[in-house]
């Protein structure tokens, strides 16, 4: 049985917590091995908890990039602070009240997932006002797995930064290490390890399915969003608003059966079909999509799926192009997909063995610098 970091604070009674004023940085994820909701049982167990702090989708799922104001918990009455708003770390005024944070919030292990640029500027927000951070850890289910050159620092944004590769194989509290040694920052920083976990993908384990945010339904669509994602920043519908998102990919203009025969003859491996279908919000919101539904496995690349597809579009259809924001309407400015890319950008234009090799190198430097950080064996490189 594989017990995650809120399963062992609660089997040890929430004792790092007594007599401590509390403040939480979660999301809907916060559940026990049993799914029973981590807000009641620290409660129960008699922690002070004095301020629930949210990531993007806030504490009960909101949509992708809707920032959201501070609020107060309709059942608890504790204050909720949104993280992803106004405000993007604590602040000083924040922690006035609080004598530790605690971070619990389920990952998916690819760096364009704003919870871990929440979690780090927690972590700097800790360091900068000396308040100590235990992170209760959760299994990455990707497993160990590291793939895609590391993002340079130029590139930074909410969605890409601190030089982590694209998939990186760390969990939030191997993340966190990584953070404090990166950003060399003098931090009380303490992680509740996982329990029997010992690197595998979700599929493997008995776990639930956590879900992570309102477009990762499934652990197929988290497969597939580790490529798919890319999309996003062109004017191809990757699935959101659809059942299955980051599955579906498509637009209008889109010839599906040239598209389909493409990809079976570029990765003859990948499960696939023709599909038809109408986003129910986000690009081409009830508009008719022709294109392609993947079924994703754990040995699918989706990253080179995603950008050959990119590269074959580029070449086939004048219709095709870049946006220049993923969300033009929001008031934060969601990345580029050079900015997605960062180095990988140059794959779009030259796949070869040169830049494959540079790329092996870069994911290779980043497994050495975390070395000394990793609490569940090594890290893999994915060579394709």
């Amino acid at each position: 049985m594989i017990l995650q970091g809120l399963d062992l604070m609660e089997k040890d009674g929430f004792t790092k917590l007594k007599n401590k004023k509390v403040g939480l940085v979660i999301n809907y994820s916060l559940v026990n091995k049993n799914m029973e909701d981590g807000i009641e049982i620290m409660l129960k167990n008699g922690v002070d908890i004095r301020k629930i702090f949210t990531p993007e989708h806030g504490l009960y799922g909101l949509a992708d990039g809707v920032e959201y104001s501070d609020q107060i918990h309709p059942l608890y009455n504790i204050p909720i602070i949104s993280l992803y708003g106004k405000h993007k770390k604590p602040t000083q005024e924040m922690l006035e009240d609080i004598d530790i944070l605690v971070y619990d919030i389920q990952d998916v292990g690819l760096r364009f997932y704003t919870f871990i640029y929440t979690l780090a500027n927690t972590i700097i927000s800790a360091q900068e006002n000396s308040k100590k951070i235990i992170i209760l850890d959760r299994i990455n289910p990707l497993g160990r797995i590291v793939f895609g050159s590391r993002i340079k620092k130029e590139y930074s944004t909410f969605v890409g930064g601190y030089e982590l590769p694209l998939r990186y194989g760390l969990t939030p509290g191997e993340l966190a290490k990584y953070y404090k040694k990166y950003l060399d920052l003098d931090l009380d920083l303490e992680i509740i390890p996982i329990e029997g976990w010992k690197g595998e993908s979700f599929e493997n384990t008995k776990l639930k399915w956590n879900i992570p945010s309102p477009s990762l339904p499934t652990f197929d669509c988290t497969l597939a969003y580790s490529g798919t994602c890319l999309i996003e920043g062109t004017n191809v519908s990757e699935g959101r608003g659809t059942p299955k998102p980051f599955c579906f990919v498509g637009a209008p203009w889109i010839d599906e059966n040239i598209l389909y025969k493409f990809i079976k003859e570029k990765f003859p491996y990948l499960i696939l079909r023709k599909r038809y279908f109408i986003p129910n919000s986000s690009k081409y919101q009830g508009e008719l999509c022709k294109g392609i539904e993947f079924f994703p496995e754990i040995k699918d690349n989706f990253t080179i799926v995603a950008i050959e597809i990119i590269r074959h579009l580029i070449q086939q259809k004048e219709e095709f192009e870049f946006r220049k924001y993923i969300d033009k309407g929001s008031q934060t400015q969601r990345d580029h997909i050079e900015n997605l890319l960062g180095e990988d950008k140059k794959i779009f234009f030259e796949n070869n063995d040169t830049y494959l090799n540079e790329l092996y190198k870069s994911s290779q430097d980043f497994i050495d610098f975390c070395e000394d950080i990793l609490l569940y064996g090594g890290l893999k490189l994915w060579k394709v």
